[in-house]
């Protein structure tokens, strides 16, 4: 079993920004950062598209800030929304320092910069790339300058079960204030108590909680199901981002076809050879990914197609080689040659635009824990995520809780900014369980679940179908409590419990929602509710559902 040392402060998650944040940290502050599967599983790695960065100046800034307020359908934030389009250069400018290698180019009598690709949503170019495999380098740049630090240190195969807070150890007279957390060596099947002074949750989002996803096996909640349990509000469950254009191949196994293809001009087609987006948007195929795939999706079921096709073939050899190689690479496994057809394409489950509530600092409502990227709600997505914003709020957030934290450990400030010690910590107690009697049990819920969600609070919703959606996830929720206080626990067990938490929290949000808004499109509410711009759906812990103004 790997052992974890108490540390200043624990990151749970290994993707953009829990690994930004470890490296804005001071070099006196020790850091512990946890993976439940190899270093690089996460979702960072499968972001094809970029980073979305105004480099142009004032106008490219305001532009943007509309830009993500549009997509977001009134819903985000301003003054975060500014605050992080504001920093996009920094940010860039930063992971150049760290040696990113971004595309280029360079025009006759100019000097080599950035090649800036556009997606939907946007305005102008404006994303930061490396070709069609951006996550997967940015990961390897961040990695390179985290092995290179020696306070930090990496984890792999290590599930958070829960965290420790003051309340959970009994102290209900003091600050419920984060100390650590329970973890799983999932190699091992042994429980350990991690202490530490901070905890970062940056464990990603719970599209998995979906049958169809482009997300990799990891995003299950584990995050936000955690951050909710230990007392922490949720906000904006509801809106939950289908990708319009996923590769249709079981082989591939939900395999992202890049929205820079639409950004650079493919488009969307019937089985027929029709063109059939100018009819839903005046953007066409770069129009928001909400009304992209919801006009997938009424097209399907219009004409009874199994799927529909996405055609950038007219583009050439040279330039679809160029811009799109990872891509290119993947379906000609599969037999698609995209140089030459299109490429079928159905939407499927990517973005969690909701999360637990924080503030411009990364914190919660619980002292000591932050939360960060997929997992958390800063109020700059809304109700639908803005292309290539969600690896800038991973950088932006990483940075701003990295220098809250290291305020605490300022040698230059012990009397304003004290670390109060951590108590004695019981460690994990599993002598009154058993082992489990039928796996089965668990991935039969597993698929039950997802299934539900997909049919019943999928991209279009009645107050219905989430009704059922409730009931079954009633049943289920009481069935996988039920199994996890009377058997040991295990990665599939302990990732199911999180599931069915996050997907309890959508379906109260969306029942929530009397209206139609982003990605949240229900046949009982169809119109907008002005009313309702700029009100957050907030889940409490001990409540239901409740309308507030962004916090």
């Amino acid at each position: 079993m790997t052992q974890i040392p108490p540390v200043d402060v624990l990151i749970i998650g290994s993707g953009a920004a829990g690994l930004s944040a470890a490296l804005r940290l001071p070099s006196n502050v020790r850091v512990a950062i946890l993976s439940k599967g190899p270093i690089n599983s996460g979702s960072t790695p499968w972001a094809q598209g970029g980073i979305a960065a105004a480099l142009g100046g004032i106008e490219d800034v305001e532009q943007h800030i509309r830009d993500t307020c549009r997509a977001g359908s009134d819903l985000p934030d301003v003054d975060v929304v500014r605050r992080v389009v504001e920093s996009g250069a920094r940010q860039i400018d930063w992971l150049l320092s760290l040696g990113m290698p971004f595309s280029s180019e360079s025009s006759p009598g100019e000097s080599e910069h950035l090649h800036l690709t556009r997606e939907g949503g946007h305005g102008t170019r404006r994303i930061a790339h490396a070709a069609d495999h951006t996550g997967r380098t940015l990961i390897e740049t961040l990695l390179e300058s985290v092995y290179a630090r020696p306070n930090i240190t990496l984890f792999e195969h290590q599930l958070a079960v829960d965290l420790i807070t003051m309340h959970r150890l009994g102290l209900n007279d003091q600050l419920n204030r984060c100390v650590g957390a329970y973890v799983l060596d999932i190699k091992s099947d042994h429980v350990q108590t991690v202490r530490a002074h901070q905890v970062i949750l940056a464990s990603g989002g719970a599209a998995k909680a979906y049958l169809y996803t482009t997300n990799p096996d990891s995003s299950t909640g584990d995050g936000i199901a955690m951050g909710w349990r230990a007392g922490c509000r949720v906000a904006n469950m509801e809106f939950m981002q289908f990708h319009p254009t996923c590769l249709f191949e079981p082989r591939a196994k939900s395999f992202l076809i890049s929205e820079a293809v639409r950004g650079e001009g493919g488009v969307l087609l019937l089985p027929d050879g029709t063109r059939f987006m100018p009819g839903y948007h005046p953007d066409a195929e770069l129009a928001p990914r909400d009304v992209v795939a919801r006009a997938i999706d009424s097209e399907m079921k219009r004409t009874g197609a199994d799927c529909v096709y996405l055609d950038i073939s007219f583009k050439g050899k040279a330039f679809i080689e160029e811009h799109f190689p990872m891509i290119h690479e993947r379906c000609l496994q599969y037999g698609y040659d995209m140089t030459r057809q299109p490429l079928p394409v159905v939407p499927a489950a990517h973005y969690t635009c909701g999360g637990i509530v924080v503030d411009k600092h990364g914190r919660t409502d619980i002292a000591g824990l932050y939360a960060i990227g997929e997992t958390s709600h800063t109020g700059l997505h809304g109700a639908n995520r803005l292309a290539s914003n969600s690896l800038l709020e991973c950088l932006v957030y990483g940075e701003a809780a990295a220098q809250d934290i290291a305020s605490w450990h300022d040698s230059s400030k012990p009397a304003t900014h004290p670390i109060p010690a951590i108590p004695a910590i019981p460690e994990w107690d599993d002598s009154q369980v058993t082992d489990p009697d039928e796996a089965v049990i668990v991935s039969h819920n597993w698929d039950e679940l997802r299934r539900a969600m997909w049919d019943y609070v999928g991209i279009v919703r009645t107050t219905k179908r989430l009704e059922r959606a409730a009931h079954r996830i009633a049943l289920l929720r009481r069935e996988i409590q039920d199994y996890y206080a009377h058997f040991r626990v295990s990665k599939n067990l302990l990732e199911l419990r999180n599931l069915v938490e996050v997907a309890d929290l959508i379906v109260k949000s969306a029942l929530a929602r009397h209206e139609s808004r982003g990605l949240h499109f229900t046949r009982d509410y169809p119109e907008s509710n002005p009313e309702l711009a700029h009100i957050n759906t907030i889940c409490t812990p001990q409540s239901q559902p409740v309308t507030a103004s962004a916090p």
